[in-house]
């Protein structure tokens, strides 16, 4: 997965790799209390790797490291005209969903 916020690269992890739990165990946690069927949709939480250097693609979870390592954190939540765009790839660098691409923007009345 490949993050930009504002058109520079802030996060490239590699999902799935240092999930505490696989899809496999959320899905049959998940099916204890509900009932799940063909399009139903199994959400992981934050994707990250232990290697910080890897970026992050939750500017949250980066600002709770932040505190930790220096007491504050640096990195500024998203504004009005910030824009983000999320990709996933397959091995071959096929795009799987195509981007997400998105702008914040102010609500009008």
């Amino acid at each position: 997965m490949i993050v930009h916020w504002n058109g520079k690269k802030v996060g490239q992890p590699d999902c799935g790799t240092d999930m505490v739990f696989h899809f496999g165990q959320l899905i049959a946690h998940a099916s204890k209390t509900r009932n799940l069927c063909a399009g139903s949709i199994v959400g992981s939480g934050t994707i990250s790797n232990k290697d910080s250097r890897r970026g992050y693609c939750c500017i949250a979870e980066k600002r709770c490291l932040e505190i930790i390592e220096h007491g504050a954190p640096q990195t500024a939540f998203m504004k009005f005209g910030d824009s983000v765009r999320i990709e996933m790839f397959d091995a071959e660098g096929q795009s799987i969903f195509g981007a997400i691409d998105q702008a914040v923007a102010q609500l009008e009345d």
